[in-house]
């Protein structure tokens, strides 16, 4: 059977010769990515070979992959995957890669904690044994932007490129970083000029090439698209722009662990945090592709999208009934989540409507006060986006939206320590002298 499909796009396609440039990549007809079969536009459904191209060439719609699951069975491929390594590649005949890609230097990403999230259960009102935080924050550069570099890498590999690169807003600077220089593949990454420092030391250690833009998150983006058309940007990869089909089936790995860490069930409501929406798109295909394989029961779901208020796009055409999502310019400490022009937004607000789900936008005080309050429920320390979808949350069970008696997924996509000044003004409870007698004084005992 084949997979059902969720589009993915970039912000930025000008014409159909910089959208498809396959400037120095291997013939597609010596390409071996698996199961995937072809490219398919999500708008209007014409297949192309694979090939580092995402636009289509007849309505400019976002491409992704299509696969050829028909000879899998069941259980032998239930089997299979609970057998497989504990990282993405478990997934291996489900995604676009290699048999033998576990053999392959990669960063193998994947298989992080579901955290049974119990005391933050109780301080949110939703009931015992039904709560849990996927945190994602364990993986290799510390942030869930691995399991889509990884898989990206892997097409990359296949398509003879030599040069790893992205825009990016942090974490993904760092997953590239990292993910070229374990498979010997240069690195060039553009991220937005005032990124948050961390990030900033995170992606440049690896020792690829960091290149700041002056402007935003759209403003890299759009400058990406068109280096990809230039001369100058043969024999590179874009995770995000001419690999971005193989990049984004990464995502969908969060619902293949997802739902095996629940024993093989389908979770009842999602929280996903929404920067372009592609995490999102692809989680719910993720879902889609487990049903139809009958690796889960089907049943109902409902997929909430969690945003920052200073860059909100897609919450505002939700709750407006839009179905197009005006750009904004983004003013959040949730920087990355800060797209404006998020490339998925339609396709999410189509998801959260068709599940029965929403979303929702939190303000920078409440990103703050909820990543505290993951800590301090869960030991679990949060960047800003967890903090987003946790606030979220919150703030969708005080209005009734989420129902507190079903099972509950919120995704924590990345380490607190990346974010430090969203919560910078946390420190000492007290200082004292090294006696007992002023420790008591300190009110400690």
């Amino acid at each position: 059977m084949a997979a059902q499909t969720v589009a993915s796009t970039t912000n930025s396609v000008t014409s159909a010769d910089s959208a498809n440039s396959t400037a120095s990549a291997a013939p597609t007809d010596s390409v071996d990515l698996g199961p995937a079969a072809a490219l398919s536009c999500r708008e209007c459904g014409h297949r192309v070979p694979l090939g580092p191209v995402f636009a289509c060439e007849e309505c400019f719609g976002p491409l992704e992959i299509a696969y050829d699951f028909s000879a899998y069975d069941t259980e032998e491929l239930r089997k299979q995957i609970e057998a497989g390594p504990a990282n993405i590649w478990r997934y291996a005949p489900l995604l676009p890669v290699p048999a033998d890609v576990a053999q392959k230097p990669n960063i193998n990403p994947g298989w992080t904690k579901l955290v049974k999230a119990d005391n933050l259960a109780r301080e949110l009102g939703v009931d015992p044994g039904k709560l849990f935080v996927k945190d994602d924050s364990g993986n290799p550069t510390h942030s869930f932007k691995d399991r889509v570099v990884a898989q990206a890498l892997e097409a990359a590999r296949a398509f003879g490129f030599t040069t790893l690169s992205c825009s990016s807003t942090g974490n993904l600077a760092g997953a590239v970083g990292a993910a070229a220089a374990r498979a010997g593949f240069r690195s060039c990454v553009f991220i937005p000029h005032d990124l948050e420092q961390g990030k900033v030391v995170m992606a440049a250690v690896y020792g690829g090439e960091l290149v700041g833009i002056e402007g935003n998150y759209d403003d890299v983006n759009r400058f990406c698209s068109e280096l990809i058309g230039d001369p100058a940007g043969e024999g590179w990869g874009f995770v995000n722009v001419n690999l971005r089909p193989y990049y984004a089936e990464g995502s969908k790995t969060l619902a293949y662990e997802i739902c095996e860490q629940l024993g093989w069930q389908l979770p009842d409501q999602l929280v996903v945090p929404i920067a372009s929406g592609s995490q999102l798109t692809k989680i719910d295909k993720g879902l889609k592709e487990l049903i139809a394989l009958g690796l889960v029961e089907d049943k109902p779901y409902k997929i909430f999208g969690a945003q920052a208020e200073g860059c909100s796009p897609v919450s505002v055409a939700y709750k407006a009934g839009h179905d197009v999502v005006r750009p904004q310019k983004p003013n959040t400490i949730a920087k990355s989540l800060a797209i404006g022009n998020p490339a998925d937004g339609p396709y999410v607000l189509d998801i959260a409507r068709r599940t029965g789900g929403a979303v929702e936008d939190v303000n920078d005080e409440q990103v703050v006060d909820a990543i505290k309050l993951l800590a301090r429920t869960e030991g679990i320390f949060a960047e800003t986006a967890g903090g987003v979808t946790v606030g979220v949350a919150k703030k969708l069970i005080e209005n009734g939206l989420l129902d507190p008696s079903l099972t509950t997924v919120v995704l924590n996509t990345g380490d607190g320590l990346k974010t430090l000044d969203a919560v910078a003004g946390t420190g000492l409870t007290a200082t004292i002298r090294p006696s007992l007698d002023s420790f008591r004084e300190a009110g400690l005992a």
